[in-house]
């Protein structure tokens, strides 16, 4: 898969979600990793949190003591504007609870690895 020069303006999108959330029986983290890639969009992160808490105010930690099932999640997108608008009902429909934050950024530097 190619993409287009990857530089300049963008948006950074941050999906954060709980560990245990689904979409149809599936983690909600690689549903949404998989909806980023077939609307292909550049590239996809997802990050594992070791403590948080959301609107319950309920913290979830990874401490052997209170071990969590829900660890937070943050899923990180780097796209153009237009994308990520394009794609914000349908992550709607897919995030029971959560929070969706968008900001400006400037890539100065994509590229693929090498093989």
């Amino acid at each position: 898969m190619t993409h287009e020069k990857f530089e300049g303006e963008r948006t950074l999108m941050r999906i954060h979600i709980g560990e245990s959330d689904k979409w149809h029986g599936k983690p909600l983290h690689e549903a949404i990793v998989e909806l980023l890639r077939k609307e292909k969009f550049s590239g996809a992160t997802v990050l594992r949190g070791v403590a948080g808490f959301g609107g319950s105010s309920v913290i979830h930690t990874d401490k052997i003591l209170r071990l969590s099932q829900d660890l937070p999640i943050v899923v990180e997108a780097v796209e153009t504007a237009e994308k990520i608008e394009n794609i914000l009902p349908r992550l709607d429909e897919m995030v029971e609870g959560g929070l969706i934050t968008l900001e400006k950024v400037r890539v100065i530097l994509y590229r693929s690895a090498k093989k």
